[in-house]
């Protein structure tokens, strides 16, 4: 079957689709009536009498009858089309709803990455636009959709679980199982078909409301009508479930198988979907969701939940052996065993780390050196270290920063990047932005010092902040804009240059509302473990290019926390608005619980065992924008 046989078939679906629906609703109308008259019937007769012939029961209630069937159509139609109206946005709206989380093109995620390509693949090999991409976090069985209208409002998700279960070769079978329904039109009815049903839908919640807050006393004549009322429109919302499902599967089943070969088809490798299918087959979690997936059970890569009848896919077997036609049942067993060994040994794997991180976590810097009870309070000690760091500084570069004149141009020069092209970038906006005499004020400070050392920033900034605030609050304004332009000059921002750009801005917002700075809260660490997952992640990714060692630093956060040591590593693709969020909710703690933050979080920095210059200074711009400020260590305390 080509493209365009693919085509007529999904148009003959969707007229298919529409006298399937009719007569739902009309089997619906028919079983409203039918209860209606039934309830008129018995609230009407009197107790002894005979009850009246069917044929004047229906012509003494033919109003009641008629504005039920109007009225049944009505709230069918109407559901419908709220529900078709609110998907116009397309495929992301359906993976949102059910929790996807967009994946973003700079991914640091290898996992993530791994998909963004496989899809990119397929869909330049295809011919159609790349489609947005979600993963289903919260889920971890293997399991896929398609959604949208067309090609270029298409949405392709996949779960949790089908990233880290499955091999390349086998998501790349799922997705192109995935770009099969999007290429001949099974999309679109998968999408019609999910805002068509829910007006049949619809009826099973209003029986189970009605149920619920109904009202009525024993000696209401009216009680047992009103009851069979509530029942009844739970039976018919049940029979609007199952045509809903018998609707669903009729139209799914065959879609799948072909679906199925047009992956073979296009990856040339039958193991790869074979191999999905399989791992579905084995898995105890299967590809079940734990999302409601009555709705989008239908537009799936296997079942959403255990179906015993009217399942939208066919059985498991059935699609392996299609596939892989030298397919045996013992297989299963085979790579049950083996999933079982790998998972062993990873357990095993994953307890050498979590020793580990006890290690490192019992090893922390705050603990070993007693520096929680200095911070505030610095002992004699940190006092010296201050002193040889003050020393250290190039004298131009010292009076520079104690100077109201030069202080904006200090706060420039510790923002230079070590590239030569996009420092002279920096210069351009330097000169573009504050003009020409500032940018040549900060040549000179960089011709007479040199680049500031990682550990020498943070300091110049405190050193020159009282001279800075005095300037007035529009300078202020145009001083914040270019730090936000130096730290972008390179097309990306650092963590530590996006920490550095957040303290010059609370310091300077605080200087001029210090009846508004509040240094504590009243919350606890349970109340913010969100973003406090969120900081820990993007502080274990810092510097790191592969996950590995940043989820082992992660975890050892965590259990300086006595957080659970097997909690995922968060994304952290859209670190920067993650951060704002997370930290400015971290500075509401109450200063107890600030003091542990900070001891994990310095075990997340110094996970390696020592605590170099530039992870000190993330560290210590990280938690000054929580109004903690750490004290300054020398190169031999910061080993743990």
């Amino acid at each position: 079957m080509n493209f365009f046989e693919h085509q007529d078939r999904a148009r003959r679906q969707s007229r298919r689709l529409t006298l399937l629906f009719i007569l739902a609703v009309l089997v619906i109308v028919a079983a409203i009536d039918g209860l209606l008259l039934l309830a008129a019937g018995l609230g009407t007769r009197e107790p002894g009498t005979e009850p009246l012939p069917f044929a004047q029961l229906v012509q003494a209630n033919l109003p009641l009858l008629t504005g039920g069937a109007i009225t049944t159509i009505a709230v069918i139609g109407l559901a419908s089309l709220f529900k078709i109206t609110s998907l116009r946005s397309g495929g992301g709206q359906v993976a949102r709803q059910l929790g996807g989380t967009l994946v973003e093109s700079d991914s640091r995620d290898a996992k993530r990455r791994r998909l963004r390509n496989v899809v990119e693949e397929i869909a330049l090999a295809s011919g159609v636009p790349v489609p947005e991409i979600y993963v289903l976090e919260q889920e971890s069985g293997i399991n896929a959709f398609a959604a949208g209208y067309t090609p270029s409002d298409a949405a392709v998700a996949v779960t949790r679980g089908a990233l880290e279960k499955l091999s390349r070769n086998e998501l790349q079978g799922v997705i192109a199982h995935e770009f099969s329904h999007i290429l001949n039109g099974d999309m679109r009815i998968n999408i019609r078909l999910m805002g068509v049903l829910f007006g049949i839908l619809l009826l099973a919640i209003v029986g189970r409301r009605v149920m619920i807050h109904a009202r009525f006393g024993r000696s209401d004549k009216n009680g047992a009508a009103v009851v069979l009322v509530a029942f009844g429109l739970m039976a018919i919302g049940y029979i609007g479930l199952f045509f809903g499902r018998w609707i669903k599967a009729s139209l799914s089943r065959q879609r799948e198988y072909l679906a199925d070969a047009s992956a073979v088809q296009f990856t040339r490798d039958p193991q790869g979907i074979g191999g999905a299918l399989k791992k579905i087959a084995v898995y105890s979690e299967a590809s079940y969701l734990n999302a409601d997936t009555e709705e989008v059970s239908h537009m799936l890569f296997g079942n959403g939940r255990r179906m015993a009848l009217l399942s939208t896919h066919p059985p498991l077997k059935e699609r392996i052996s299609r596939v892989d036609p030298g397919f045996r049942p013992e297989e299963l067993e085979r790579l049950a065993a083996s999933i079982l060994s790998e998972q062993v040994r990873e357990r095993q794997a994953s307890e050498r780390q979590r020793e580990q991180a006890k290690k490192a976590a019992s090893g922390s810097v705050f603990d070993a050196g007693g520096l929680v009870e200095q911070i505030g309070s610095p002992a004699w000690d940190r006092m010296l270290v201050a002193a040889a760091l003050a020393a250290s500084l190039p004298r131009d570069v010292r009076r520079a920063a104690h100077s109201t004149e030069w202080a904006p141009e200090v706060l420039f020069y510790t923002l230079l990047d070590p590239g030569e092209a996009i420092r002279e970038q920096q210069l351009l906006i330097i000169a573009q932005r504050m003009g020409a005499d500032s940018e040549a004020q900060v040549r000179a400070l960089l011709q007479a010092a040199g680049l500031p050392a990682a550990e020498q920033r943070l300091p110049l900034l405190e050193m020159a902040f009282p001279a800075l605030k005095r300037r007035p609050p529009d300078f202020i304004t145009r001083v914040l804009d270019t730090v936000k332009a130096l730290t972008g000059a390179d097309g990306r921002v650092d963590v530590f240059e996006f920490l550095l750009a957040r303290v010059i801005s609370q310091h300077l917002w605080e200087s001029h509302n210090p009846d508004r700075v509040r240094t504590a809260g009243s919350n606890s660490l349970s109340d913010c473990r969100n973003e406090i997952l969120q900081v820990m992640a993007v502080l274990a990714r810092h510097g790191q290019q592969d996950e590995a060692p940043a989820a082992a630093a992660f975890h050892a956060g965590c259990i300086a926390l006595d957080l659970d040591p097997e909690t995922t590593l968060p994304a952290t693709d859209d670190w920067i608005t993650l951060m704002d969020s997370a930290l400015a909710a971290l500075d509401r703690l109450k200063p107890s619980e600030k003091a542990r933050l900070v001891n994990a979080l310095a075990v997340v920095v110094a996970y390696d065992g020592r605590m170099e210059p530039a992870e000190l200074e993330l560290l210590r711009a990280a938690c000054a924008l929580i109004h903690v400020p750490l004290p300054l260590f020398n190169q031999g305390q910061s080993e743990l």
